[in-house]
């Protein structure tokens, strides 16, 4: 979910499976491959496929009704497998069958919870200029954007389909019907698909549609593909005009997830039906622990979807600032970290002494203005029998009522959310709170929806306040309203909650990929829960205000979706290429990109830098790669042929073993570099006929070098190959810390730019995420 509704997921390793169904059964998934059918299977295709997962189930349980008991889905179109409750014995004796890629149980995913389109260049001052990729591309018209998420709000004006023309008639899917009137989701001709997928956990009435009663889920597919709402705002702060990365698009929604997470069972349905709906772009704001692959469900889906030319973009986590934190990590997917826009809501504390400190808030309730209130410390203001740690926290029944009446108290962050720290503030009497950082979490800021006066403010705003607090046995402020503040330097920054690399299971692949505007972001929103998704506040609004690696995924979603339109034939690796080689990895001060603590990021963070959509029209080269070019990568990490036949028909491992390192991708990273190592990329030529010139800024400590320096292209489509190597500056001894280069390709004209990074691995590395309970 987005930071700014109070979770932070990731935060520990994946939670094992819902309430056994039978006493001692687990649900797992079993993993085949692909189908024989193909692309275009028959109803009679997908029967079948069904008959052999009955059969096979049957052939260990003992019986085809003992199977279909147990079994929870089929995954009949793209995807070839089934979902099942099982012990763990029956788990392990299906996974010794030869045709069984993997057996894993259905593990709990997190959902990783509008100036930013202007940040990044696509209009200025509402305008759209000839140059904007929305000109170019048409605004993304017709593309179809599939959102795995928690359902969708139909009656979003973002959802209107006022104008808009017939859908596209490739559409295969539908928006299904419910027995309750009050949950269905009626579609048009811009929300043209609506369904949910819930067989592999519990659920109350909330969940048997595809009706988003979380609000995640409506807000991120209007980030992805929402049209243009004028007026846009949430209790009137941030007014303008709502709009999607492809306001053009056609949207369909895929509700996997609930309040309690998103199981793999049932997102892997979901990567099967949207495949097989044929939908252009699919955008997953959710993950979990890094496993095995083909122990995944997200690195299954979105496998599949790249086999049938469908691009995949995934949230990063939002388990930052720790290294080795990044999710959704296979190079197959586009990973995106998040970062600031530039515009925050900022609300003003003023204090008796005449100083002023400054914090984040969307605050629907406000003080009346120029006049002081008494504040006070809530831990001057426990309850005698708390302790002075649950009191600075503001915990539950940590606070004495007659020292908190009609005062504004002071929370220190940490231990209990924000929204239940206000809660405990505003029982007790207090008629305002501020929550104080520490030192620990520095300058990272959430702007919350607060049902009374209230804001969230840094450690240096921190230091004051308290200094103030201190200082004098009757302190007073002011909490001024909320107001948006634009053109914020420097920006973008690296969010402190987004997640970092390098990957556990390949940390020779770069992750995360980019970098795009996660904080503060402006999107539509349910009206079946409120914008603090807390039980006692009942307020509901039609946009929110929400940050994480889920807001940051729609936008470049959105954005290969303009890419998907104006190419339509390019594969995801060319699309992601695009992308990743024309992103900027400077701010708007022209220097380096920060985090939030302001002190230099790395690739690590932000991958190739932060999305530059315009650019992205024009690449000049890109690097490509096929299908098989990722069963090569999957052989360099021990597969074999036989597992890997199922999908496609003929395939067989090389001779001589593939480096991980070689998988043409955008980025080239060198790991426990300690002598010359050469990497091989190739480029394709996507633009006019032109010669490149290769410029290198070496990474610190290390010598590289380009051969050949010079690439020369006579026509579109044609490729040339060429190897980097690096080597340490003082050779046989490995380097002591991570170090960073760029690599550029330019005729004049282009700029083809890819991070150059030399990681050393920790010596706390562990194999953590790696371990598969059983299967490959």
């Amino acid at each position: 979910m987005g930071i700014g509704r109070q979770m932070y997921p990731l935060l520990v390793s994946s939670l094992l499976l819902l309430a056994p169904v039978f006493a001692d059964t687990k649900s797992y998934v079993v993993y085949l491959g692909g189908h024989s059918h193909g692309p275009d299977g028959t109803l009679t295709d997908f029967k079948i496929a069904t008959d052999n997962h009955y059969n096979l189930l049957g052939s260990f349980l003992g019986s085809q009704e003992k199977a279909s008991e147990s079994l929870i889905y089929s995954y009949t179109k793209s995807i070839n497998g089934f979902a099942a409750n099982l012990n763990e014995e029956e788990a392990e004796e299906i996974a010794k069958r030869p045709d069984v890629l993997s057996v894993f149980p259905n593990r709990l995913r997190k959902l990783h919870t509008t100036k930013s389109w202007e940040f990044m260049g696509l209009e200025k001052d509402g305008a759209v200029g000839p140059y904007s990729i929305w000109a170019r591309a048409k605004y993304g018209q017709d593309v179809i954007i599939a959102n795995i998420d928690t359902g969708v709000w139909p009656e979003s004006e973002s959802f209107n389909d006022e104008d808009m023309q017939p859908i596209p008639p490739r559409w295969k899917g539908f928006c299904e019907n419910v027995a309750d009137p009050k949950h269905m989701v009626k579609c048009n001709r811009k929300l043209i698909g609506a369904r949910h997928f819930c067989n592999g956990r519990p659920v109350d009435d909330r969940y048997d549609s595809a009706r988003d009663f979380d609000g995640h889920g409506t807000h991120t597919l209007s980030t992805a593909g929402g049209r243009l709402v004028p007026g846009a705002n949430i209790f009137g702060i941030a007014n303008g005009t709502a709009k999607g990365g492809s306001p053009g698009a056609r949207v369909a929604a895929y509700k996997v997830c609930s309040d309690l997470g998103c199981y793999d069972a049932d997102v892997l349905a979901a990567f099967d039906a949207a495949i097989h709906d044929g939908v252009d772009v699919i955008s997953a704001s959710l993950g979990g622990s890094e496993y095995d692959y083909f122990s995944n469900s997200i690195a299954i889906g979105s496998f599949h979807a790249m086999q049938r030319g469908i691009p995949v973009v995934c949230s990063a986590g939002n388990d930052g600032p720790m290294t080795y934190t990044a999710s959704n990590t296979a190079p197959w997917i586009l990973t995106v970290a998040a970062g600031s826009d530039g515009r925050v809501f900022t609300s003003r504390v003023s204090l008796g002494n005449g100083r002023h400190a400054e914090g984040w808030s969307i605050a629907s309730e406000r003080l009346p203005p120029k006049k002081l209130y008494p504040m006070v410390d809530s831990v001057m203001a426990k309850v005698a029998n708390a302790t002075k740690e649950q009191a600075q926290y503001c915990e539950i029944g940590s606070l004495d009522p007659d020292l908190v009446k009609g005062k504004i108290v002071v929370c220190l962050r940490g231990d209990t959310g924000r929204m239940e720290k206000a809660d405990v503030v505003s029982k007790a009497g207090g008629i305002g709170m501020i929550v104080a950082n520490d030192a620990n979490f520095g300058n990272e800021l959430q702007a919350d929806a607060y049902m009374f006066p209230a804001v969230h403010v840094n450690y240096a705003a921190a230091t004051v306040i308290y200094s103030y607090l201190n200082s004098t046995k009757s302190p007073v402020g002011r909490i001024d309203a909320p107001q948006a503040r634009f053109g914020l330097k420097p920006a973008p920054y690296v969010a402190l909650f987004s997640s970092r690399g390098p990957s556990y299971l390949t940390p020779q692949i770069l992750k995360p990929d980019i970098l795009a505007p996660g904080v503060n972001i402006l999107a539509a929103f349910s009206q079946g829960t409120a914008p603090t998704d807390e039980p006692w506040d009942k307020r509901r609004v039609a946009f929110n205000i929400l940050s994480g690696t889920s807001m940051s995924c729609p936008h470049v979603s959105g954005v290969v979706g303009l890419l998907r339109s104006l190419y339509p034939h390019w594969t995801p690796a060319a699309l992601r290429s695009a992308i990743m080689t024309t992103a900027r990895n400077r701010d708007n001060t022209k220097q380096g990109i920060r985090d939030s603590f302001m002190g230099r990021a790395s690739p690590l963070d932000y991958g190739a830098g932060h999305m530059r959509p315009n650019r992205a029209v024009h690449p000049g080269l890109v690097y490509d790669l096929t299908t098989v070019d990722y069963l090569n990568f999957l052989c360099s990490l021990g597969y074999n042929a036989t597992q890997m036949g199922p999908f496609t028909s003929g395939f067989a491992c090389p001779k001589k073993s593939i480096r991980i390192q070689d998988l043409n991708y955008p980025s080239l990273t060198w790991f426990n570099l300690t002598g010359p190592v050469a990497i091989g990329r190739t480029l394709k030529n996507v633009g006019e006929p032109g010669t490149y010139k290769a410029l290198v800024r070496a990474p610190a400590g290390v010598a590289v070098v380009v051969e050949p320096e010079i690439l020369d292209f006579e026509k579109v489509g044609e490729e040339k190959t060429f190897r980097v190597t690096a080597a340490p500056r003082s050779n046989g001894t490995s380097l002591s810390r991570n170090a960073f280069g760029l690599l550029t390709w330019s005729d004049g004209k282009h700029y083809v730019r890819s991070p150059l990074s030399v990681i050393q691995q920790p010596s706390e590395f562990s194999s953590f995420g790696k371990e598969v309970l059983v299967g490959v």
